[in-house]
């Protein structure tokens, strides 16, 4: 299958791996040089760990990264059989991609969001092939974890689903069919979690610290919420609690006062270096 991802941050050069890995052709599109390069090593790095664990061999790392074509040129997505956007966590941006993938791919193939909470229903109106469009919602970091919530929007069609699945399947992970309902059910729960952790930070409760060994010690949580919230990127867990608010109408999911002056402040987690945490070459986490 050929195969194209549209965005090459953290979850788009992830699932590129994972496709390749399986024996696909991918072509990774995103804007810039810059951050195709900085993909292409990530998938190089997590390519090699797996063969220092003995979980790949070095020939089959060779064949996978051949299998990628890093590109800004959005000619390559044309003869694509499925399309996975995987652009930033904004209604807006991934219509941009869905329908610029509409005009260009063949009239069979199928378009997937890896949206995390927006309505695949909304995403799919916008384009010419409501029946061919599906959410594909991996899970970070993909080449390690197992689940996929697949989402069937309003007009999904069974036999896109049924390939999906059949897909996600053969790529060694797990679907899991959910509907269409903001969130779906990973985030639906998840978010509202973390989300009173970070009120349990504002409201002098606990530390991070603590909270997050509450967690892992009591609940055999592997990480601590507020660990997973900086791992996420803080903005993104701002971004599905305001879809979350606004599409349920709960006041439960409202976003912590905290969680908002973080982000615009810039500290979002991992990525910016600072959160609930410090990152980086000599950062204690305080």
């Amino acid at each position: 299958m050929r195969v194209a991802v549209l965005g090459a941050g953290t979850m788009g050069n992830g699932i590129a791996q994972v496709f390749a890995q399986n024996g696909h052709t991918v072509a990774l599109r995103d804007l810039e040089p810059a951050i195709l390069e900085r993909a292409r090593g990530t998938i190089e790095k997590s390519l090699a760990k797996l063969v220092e664990k003995g979980r790949l061999q070095a020939a089959d790392k060779d064949a996978t990264l051949g299998r990628i074509a890093a590109v800004t040129d959005l000619n390559a997505i044309n003869a694509a059989d499925l399309v996975i956007e995987a652009v930033v966590e904004s209604f807006d941006a991934k219509v941009a991609a869905l329908r610029e993938a509409d005009r260009r791919v063949g009239p069979e193939a199928i378009l997937a969001s890896n949206t995390s909470s927006i309505s695949i229903t909304r995403l799919a109106a916008a384009t010419g092939r409501p029946a061919q469009v599906i959410g594909m919602h991996f899970m970070n970091p993909v080449p390690l974890m197992e689940l996929v919530e697949v989402i069937r929007g309003q007009a999904t069609s069974d036999a896109t689903t049924a390939r999906v699945m059949e897909l996600t399947r053969a790529l060694g992970k797990t679907p899991v069919e959910v509907n269409d309902y903001p969130g779906f059910v990973s985030n639906r729960v998840l978010m509202p979690m973390i989300n009173e952790a970070i009120f349990c930070v504002y409201e002098g409760v606990a530390s991070a610290q603590a909270i997050d060994q509450v967690m892992k010690l009591g609940m055999n949580h592997p990480m601590g919420p507020l660990t997973l919230a900086d791992f996420i990127g803080l903005d993104v867990c701002l971004a599905i609690l305001d879809v979350l608010h606004a599409g349920l109408g709960d006041p439960k999911y409202r976003a912590c006062p905290l969680l908002k002056r973080m982000v615009a402040a810039g500290w979002l987690g991992r990525k910016s270096g600072r959160g609930f945490y410090a990152y980086g070459a000599g950062a204690s986490r305080t």
